[in-house]
């Protein structure tokens, strides 16, 4: 779990020798000369910062995530295995933006409910954050397999198969995100800053341990969470995108699928923005731990407010995923449109009203077979334009 930064402890730096060497994570026994970086200044910032954005994040998270899983459960069948994957991404954004009022408060006041709370919230921000950036990864698999599948044969799988291909992808994802959410369930605990006289949720490891647990564990976190995802939905999508950019010229098929080749940009482009800055601090932050790069006291301030700010920029991918849906793919459009007269409406002539057809761009790079959209075989690669 990273949402807590160092800013919960004041570091302790070597003044021997006109030098401050960085000495967290070893015995802090440093018999007469030492001094103090007091962190007083970055958990302020924190406690105004923190605070809003997590509460922006909440509002607009809730809104959107809440808003798929309504249409998918109510009106839009899970037709293809990236449907599955993308209520299981809605569910898990909202459990991550569900545990940010308790991050929030303890900006503001300190931990106050105690170990057991600090325990589960901090495995389940890092499970679930985990988890989001897993079936990504998989929405793209899924598309590149379908694009894969279309070129050698038009005979999809049963639906028997189809369901338990489902049921196992999607225990596998969030498995793995349980294992990543563990160490947290295991290490974070209550402590007591003397600095500031109130509790915090954080990391506390044995002395002999210190150093290898934290730094293993943030590159686990950034190879896992990050750079896999990032690694396979490059090579997914630039595989898709490649037959869509030969299709690009292909008439008015062409065009459509130009415009599906856009989505794919939008999804690449917001991932990368979201996460990569919060991830190369935290590389940053396990090279410290490892090499001790940081000796100066303001340069870990500075470390801990890049942290704070490139943190909450990440947490924005909850929110953004249920607008580039919205957006982007008109056929949740119609569904949401569908819902919002549903629900506002008096009585039920609205079922048989005239219904806006919606084209689909089928991401095949051979021969187009004949779809058949209440089937659950659909094409998993669809985008809807």
């Amino acid at each position: 779990m990273n949402v807590l930064l160092d800013y919960d402890r004041d570091y302790h730096y070597h003044d021997r020798d006109n030098s401050s060497n960085h000495s967290d994570y070893d015995d802090k026994d440093f018999a007469d000369f030492h001094t103090v970086c007091d962190k007083q200044e970055v958990r302020s910032f924190a406690g105004v910062f923190l605070p809003v954005v997590y509460t922006l994040a909440l509002i607009l998270g809730l809104a959107g995530n809440s808003l798929v899983i309504l249409v998918y459960l109510s009106h839009k069948s899970l037709r293809t295995l990236t449907d599955v994957f993308i209520l299981n991404l809605a569910f898990a954004d909202l459990l991550l933006l569900l545990t940010l009022p308790f991050w929030a408060a303890d900006a503001v006041n300190g931990w106050e409910i105690g170990t057991a709370a600090c325990k589960i919230t901090s495995a389940l921000y890092t499970t679930n954050f985990s988890c989001s950036m897993l079936l990504l990864a998989c929405i793209s698999i899924d598309r590149y397999r379908a694009l894969a599948r279309g070129s050698t044969t038009t005979n999809a799988p049963a639906w028997t198969n189809a369901r338990r291909q489902r049921i196992i992808m999607c225990l596998l994802v969030w498995g793995l995100a349980i294992v990543l959410g563990l160490p947290d369930m295991v290490f974070y605990t209550v402590k007591m800053q003397h600095s500031s006289g109130r509790n915090s949720c954080r990391a506390v490891y044995q002395h002999s341990m210190a150093r290898a647990a934290k730094a293993t564990l943030e590159i686990l976190d950034v190879s896992l969470s990050f750079l896999l995802p990032f690694l396979v939905m490059m090579i997914c999508y630039c595989r898709v995108g490649i037959v869509l950019s030969q299709a690009a010229t292909a008439g008015v098929r062409g065009g459509r699928r130009w415009r599906a080749f856009r989505v794919l940009i939008a999804v690449v482009g917001v991932f990368l923005l979201t996460q990569l800055p919060y991830n190369v601090v935290k590389l940053v932050r396990a090279l410290d731990v490892i090499y001790v790069l940081v000796t100066e006291c303001e340069v870990s301030k500075n470390l801990d407010r890049a942290n704070q700010i490139t943190e909450s920029l990440a947490l924005t991918h909850c929110c953004l995923n249920p607008v580039l849906y919205v957006f982007i793919g008109s056929s949740f459009k119609m569904h949401v449109l569908k819902l919002a007269k549903h629900c506002g409406q008096t009585g039920r002539g609205y079922h048989h009203g005239n219904k806006q057809p919606t084209v689909e761009i089928s991401l095949k790079s051979g021969k187009q077979t004949q779809t058949h959209s209440s089937s659950d075989n659909e094409d998993t690669s669809t985008f809807t334009i």
